[in-house]
């Protein structure tokens, strides 16, 4: 069975972005794009709640094609264009996506249909309110984390309203010269 992997860039105080989706805290250079390209070029499907999604959607398409576009712009450009897309919407309309499978209601079997199709490890990114909402059903079967080395104080939590406790197997770490880390588990089922 394929599993739900969150990939999410967090504060070392738990938070995912500021108080109004602020995101500026984050930091990314060359070496995580490397990391992080050569992972998820092997995955096939990528799963986003309805705001990344149209902020990914906005974007990515066309960063290739974009005046002084990186290497990362095309890679990435060219890797989204081609992954399956599964959108958690009770809005989005499917008309005119591409690729795009959108979930609006019942979340627990329409996710575990998708676990049990062929393919790889579906990556969840960003995301923090589909996040909260997988987490609520169980349905996350991995954290990949990069905690960035700062203290936001508040904003927007990658953890809310855990009933039960969330065992974590440590499958690795790795620093980062800009002072990243990550954390990469599976979730104990058991």
């Amino acid at each position: 069975m394929r599993k739900i992997i969150s990939f999410m860039h967090i504060s070392l105080d738990g938070f995912v972005a500021g108080p109004n989706g602020e995101m500026n805290w984050i930091k990314v250079d060359e070496e995580i794009f490397d990391y992080v390209g050569k992972r998820i070029s092997e995955g096939d499907t990528a799963l986003y709640g309805r705001v990344t999604y149209q902020m990914m959607e906005n974007y990515w398409p066309t960063a290739a094609d974009q005046p002084g576009a990186s290497r990362h712009d095309i890679e990435h450009s060219k890797w989204y264009n081609k992954v399956h897309k599964v959108v958690l919407s009770k809005t989005l309309k499917e008309a005119g996506l591409t690729n795009t499978t959108i979930i609006r209601d019942n979340l627990p079997d329409r996710i575990n249909e998708i676990k049990q199709q062929a393919g790889g490890d579906i990556l969840l990114f960003g995301s923090p309110s589909a996040t909260h909402s997988l987490i609520q059903l169980n349905l996350i079967d991995g954290y990949w984390l990069f905690v960035n080395p700062i203290i936001l104080g508040h904003g927007i939590p990658l953890f809310v309203d855990i009933k039960d406790k969330i065992k974590l197997n440590l499958l690795g770490t790795r620093p980062f010269t800009c002072g990243v880390t990550e954390l990469n588990y599976t979730v104990d089922k058991q």
